[in-house]
């Protein structure tokens, strides 16, 4: 989506995945190595009754969603980083995710009006309608004097 195409209020439905045992212990030996994202028997015998995801994974299946059906041929070049980041509850081997994103605010810089602004809110679910993950993000679209004068 390009930035003028980014409304305030408006709900964006990004996508879902699906996630296997594999990948949650392969991206946990990679980056999170702990018991229990990469034991599966410890974790079972565990407060976790199985194996979970990484939260910060969770943020991975989030980000690539994002970027593959939302940010694909946009302007956006970063983040200045997110906010209230929480993992409500944990992902399974199995889960199916679907990833829904609220934009509370858009808008260009005061002070360098070809720096366009989003704020929004992620929210991801699995398949039983839990949250698995909220974040507020803000992103950075590089903006032409071209696309201002478009919209």
């Amino acid at each position: 989506m390009k930035f003028e195409q980014i409304k305030a209020g408006q709900v964006i439905e990004a996508g879902t995945v699906s996630v296997s045992e594999e990948e949650i212990i392969a991206f946990a030996r990679q980056f999170d190595p702990q018991w229990f994202h990469t034991d599966s028997q410890r974790a079972t015998a565990s407060r976790w009754n199985g194996l979970i995801a990484s939260g910060w994974h969770t943020c991975c299946l989030a980000m690539k969603l994002i970027v593959d059906n939302v940010l694909a041929g946009s302007e956006s070049f970063g983040s200045p980083g997110l906010t209230n980041l929480s993992w409500s509850n944990p992902v399974r081997p199995g889960d199916q995710l679907r990833l829904r994103i609220e934009v509370s605010d858009v808008r260009t810089a005061r002070s360098r009006p070809t720096l366009g602004i989003v704020r929004w809110t992620w929210r991801m679910r699995n398949q039983r309608e839990a949250e698995v993950l909220s974040l507020e993000a803000t992103s950075l679209f590089e903006l032409s004097d071209r696309s201002l004068t478009s919209g």
